[in-house]
Order: C-alpha cells, then sequence, then structure tokens
C-alpha cells in the first residue's frame, strides 16, 4: 500500500495573487492532509487570456506570497514556456520528476471542473493525478455535475473518493469534494484597484502589494 503523503498542485495564473488564492490552498492542505501545496503559475494559460503582468512578476509575486508559508512552495516549471501550457504536460513533468507511486492532486475550482472535458487529453489527466474539486457555498458540484457534459458526468460518478486517506493510497485517478469558505477576492478587482491608486490591504499580503506599487504593475487596466 502506498504510504506517501499526497502534494497538491495548485495551478493559475495569479495575476496577481490573493489571499482567496491562498485561503483555498490552505483549507486543501489541512483538510486532505497534503505534505505540501506546489503553486505553479502559468506561462502561457490555453483557456484564459495572456495575463496582463509577465511570467516574471508573476512568478515574483507567488514568491512573495508564500515565503515562510508552512506547507506552501513556489514550481517554475510553466514560467518561461511561450506554448500553450497544458496540464496534462505539466502533470507528465511532474510525474517523470517525481515517480510513479507519488499520489499527486491537481487542486481545481468548481467552474473549472465543470469544463474539464474541454481541455487538453483531460481523461489521460486521471492517469496522472487525483482531482480536488473546491466548491463554493451552496453550490454543491454534486447538483451542477447533472448538468455537465455526460463523459464527464461519468468520469465524476465513478472515480469520487469516499474518504480522503484513499488520497494519499494510490498515486491518481480519484475525485475528491472539498467545501470550501466564500471569499469574494477578485483578482480583475484588485487590478482595477491598482490602476487607480486604491489601496490594496486586506486583499492579498502586503509584500505582494508593494510588489505591485513598486514595480507600477497594473497602471493601465
Amino acid at each position: 500500500m502506498n504510504r506517501l503523503a499526497a502534494i497538491g498542485i495548485f495551478g493559475g495564473t495569479f495575476d496577481p495573487i490573493h489571499h482567496g488564492h491562498l485561503r483555498l490552498a490552505q483549507e486543501a492542505l489541512e483538510q486532505c492532509r497534503l505534505s505540501e501545496v506546489r503553486f505553479i503559475p502559468s506561462g502561457t494559460p490555453p483557456h484564459r487570456t495572456t495575463p496582463l503582468a509577465s511570467p516574471e512578476h508573476r512568478v515574483q509575486m507567488v514568491r512573495l506570497a508564500v515565503q515562510n508559508q508552512p506547507g506552501f512552495t513556489l514550481d517554475e516549471r510553466e514560467a518561461g514556456r511561450t506554448d500553450p501550457c497544458y496540464s496534462f504536460d505539466t502533470f507528465s513533468s511532474l510525474r517523470a520528476e517525481l515517480g510513479e507511486h507519488q499520489p499527486l492532486c491537481l487542486l481545481l475550482g468548481s467552474d473549472a471542473f465543470l469544463k474539464l472535458n474541454t481541455w487538453h487529453r483531460w481523461k489521460k489527466l486521471f492517469e496522472l493525478t487525483h482531482i480536488l474539486v473546491m466548491q463554493r457555498p451552496g453550490r454543491p458540484v454534486g447538483n451542477a455535475i447533472t448538468q455537465a457534459d455526460e463523459a464527464l458526468r461519468q468520469e465524476y460518478q465513478s472515480r469520487l473518493a469516499p474518504t480522503l486517506q484513499l488520497l494519499h493510497e494510490s498515486p491518481s485517478g480519484l475525485v475528491v469534494v472539498l467545501d470550501m469558505p466564500q471569499l469574494e477576492i477578485s483578482a480583475t478587482d484588485i487590478r482595477n484597484r491598482a490602476a487607480q491608486n486604491k489601496n490594496l490591504r486586506y486583499l492579498l499580503p502586503e509584500a505582494v502589494a508593494q510588489y505591485i506599487k513598486f514595480n507600477q504593475l497594473y497602471k493601465t487596466c
């Protein structure tokens, strides 16, 4: 039986990273007893518009946000890429690095999970990682999945794990739904506030706010 503690993988544009991201990661870390959560700032996201801040700035903001935070680490493997950064490729790289027995868990918001069937080689992802679906209060995934793509619905129903412990006993293939606190913090709102020289306190770590101010990020939003 596999005894390696699972590693959480949290990808995103992080444009910028804020307290909403960090709280979700902390909840996943604690609820699932993960050994760590790795933050992977995307280089060229295939499903979203190009981030306003450069990969270098976004990596540095994540670095500032996770420094001295137990259980949080920065992974820069996507930052230098100019081709589309597909999750399948990222997890293939992680799997090659960490070995076939290491449990991995992709942290995914419920809205993104319900569109998983549109991702590149999405079914193959289950061969590389578990998926932790982070659902919002009052929006249970179990209800929304009934309206989702049939193939995704079948994968969800067949892979839903009865206990969190199973995440640590196999390297991949399960779906777990986690309840998350409601923190309505928006990166778009933060960028707009930065453009208007408004105070960003309590929306994101102070070191990140100072970095945004010093580097004059988001002034053209």
